[in-house]
């Protein structure tokens, strides 16, 4: 009976401890999304133009991707628990400042406060993760994990444009901090597991691994390349799409915000959960099948979003079912590449692979996307307004710069279709290359 109870009450601990982290992620997606929901008041408060607009995010994903290698070493070194507990504190307390801005400087400031601590996130909470589960269901917490993607930024659109509405967009960023006063005392009571505490000793025995090997894996270059295309998409569609709704369909700030959250969510979990059956029942039938069938799912967005994009004032209908469709087909990626990279890189360099991994993707794809495309939205209002013989940039003509400059999603999209194909043939070459050195290794240690 004791034993019983001890071990419901590990189990217990265990969940528990997946839940509070889940939140957290769940709050790092929201602090992070809930300015795209309130860019049509902060425009128009401060007199931004589109490129002021896409720097306040690239500005964040800068200094999000640099710092996130240096957290990550921390964290295989120090307490996970403070570490993370320390990151809430400061993305919170930036997030809450950004709300009290008076000038762009110090919402440029306030954001990249706001990558500084949510660096730590990803690297500490994944870390802990693997400690508190054996490798047969990791794949299902790391999952769950993972909503915290869709979900926060969900919610993030579906509160942060009502709250403005009702209060203002200060008192929406000042909100969006106050969860941070429940889950830093509920981290901080939680009991960090030991470093490997889930690992089989047999995986132990593997040796380092240099990242100079790990970068001479073909297929990791086509990922990464990969990465930073979606990444340009996905930060894109996130930080415009609320200003796209409003401008062009008429939507307010309020319901822009609640039609946006709709979409990201649906589309999120929909895409993961799309990929993760179809991924792996592929994977059984051919190596190369993840990687093939996010190519496929890349060439169905192009299509998708040039019907969603185009849609003209009065069609907010259809724009809405064709971007939530695109953002079905685009979210899937996650789901059959990550699941693809543990195919070819060995157990013991997954981490690192990661750290490269996001970090190029991020400084190479999404610190650029909404900063150039914002700079192209810009460019061809003034163009349009030009045209029409107009000396002044109405909202009329930011419409139509922005509906077109959104084209690049599509664009890119028959870039990133190309990049998973290449990737698709050399994954199982690479993969049976991994595989006959895992063996030698292990035999070896054996």
């Amino acid at each position: 009976m004791l034993p019983l109870m001890s071990d419901q009450r590990r189990q217990a601990g265990l969940w528990l401890s997946t839940l509070i982290l889940f939140a957290i992620n769940i709050l790092n997606f929201y602090d992070r999304t809930v300015p795209a929901a309130l860019v049509e008041p902060m425009r128009k408060e401060f007199g931004l133009n589109d490129t002021q607009i896409g720097l306040l995010t690239s500005a964040f994903i800068w200094f999000y991707a640099i710092v996130g290698l240096p957290l990550g070493l921390i964290a295989d070194r120090w307490s996970r628990k403070k570490l993370l507990a320390w990151g809430v504190v400061i993305w919170s307390a930036l997030t809450a400042s950004t709300g009290l801005a008076t000038t762009y400087a110090l919402l440029l400031f306030s954001r990249i406060g706001v990558g500084f601590g949510e660096a730590a996130c990803a690297p500490t909470a994944t870390s802990w993760l693997g400690d508190l589960f054996p490798a047969n269901k990791r794949s299902r917490v790391l999952a769950i994990f993972m909503m915290g993607v869709p979900i926060g930024g969900a919610l993030g659109y579906f509160f942060g444009g009502p709250i403005a509405q009702a209060y203002g967009w200060r008192a929406a960023m000042v909100s969006a901090a106050l969860p941070a006063l429940v889950l830093v005392p509920a981290l901080l009571i939680l009991h960090e597991p030991e470093r490997g505490a889930s690992e089989p000793r047999r995986h132990e025995a593997l040796a380092t691994t240099s990242i100079w090997n790990i970068l001479r894996i073909p297929t990791l270059w086509w990922i990464i390349a990969s990465g930073a295309l979606l990444n340009f998409c996905a930060y894109v569609f996130a930080t415009f799409l609320p200003a796209f709704l409003t401008r062009v369909h008429g939507l307010s700030v309020a319901n822009s915000g609640k039609a946006a959250g709709t979409l990201y969510l649906l589309g999120g979990v929909l895409g993961g959960v799309l990929s993760g059956r179809v991924g792996d029942y592929v994977v059984h039938r051919r190596q190369d099948g993840r990687m093939l069938c996010a190519a496929v799912m890349a060439l169905i967005t192009v299509p998708l979003a040039c019907i969603g994009i185009l849609q003209p004032r009065g069609s907010l209908l259809l724009a809405t079912v064709f971007l939530g469709l695109m953002y079905v087909s685009l979210s899937s990626y996650y789901g059959f590449v990550y699941s693809a990279i543990q195919d070819f890189v060995a157990p013991n360099q997954r981490a690192s692979t990661m750290a490269i991994y996001f970090m190029a993707m991020y400084i190479c794809g999404a610190s650029f996307g909404p900063l150039l495309t914002g700079k192209l939205s810009d460019l061809l209002a003034h163009r349009a307004a030009a045209a029409a013989g107009s000396s002044v940039v109405t909202e009329v003509f930011r419409a139509v710069g922005l509906q077109r400059a959104m084209l690049v999603i599509p664009v890119l999209s028959v870039a990133l279709a190309f990049v998973l194909y290449m990737g698709s043939r050399t994954i199982v070459a690479d993969a049976e290359r991994r595989q006959s050195i895992t063996e030698g290794v292990l035999a070896t240690s054996d």
